[in-house]
């Protein structure tokens, strides 16, 4: 039977943390940004926690489980 193999689009987007939670990047600070306040861009910058209930199924995308 072959390997499985990770969802190429989950490994890109998350990181293990060495307590093993999963940490993400927010979403909205590609583009349009003249609109948005230079407060709510500094709090998209840094990265953040996955929500508990979203943790199963990002961990079966990397096959962790």
């Amino acid at each position: 039977m072959p390997k499985m193999k990770t969802k190429s689009s989950a490994k890109k987007r998350f990181k293990i943390t060495g307590s093993g939670k999963i940490k993400r990047k927010h979403a909205f600070k590609s583009h349009i940004l003249t609109k948005k306040s230079k407060k709510r861009k500094l709090k998209l910058t840094h990265s953040g926690l996955v929500h508990d209930s979203d943790i199963k199924s990002i961990k079966e995308q990397l096959r962790l489980v």
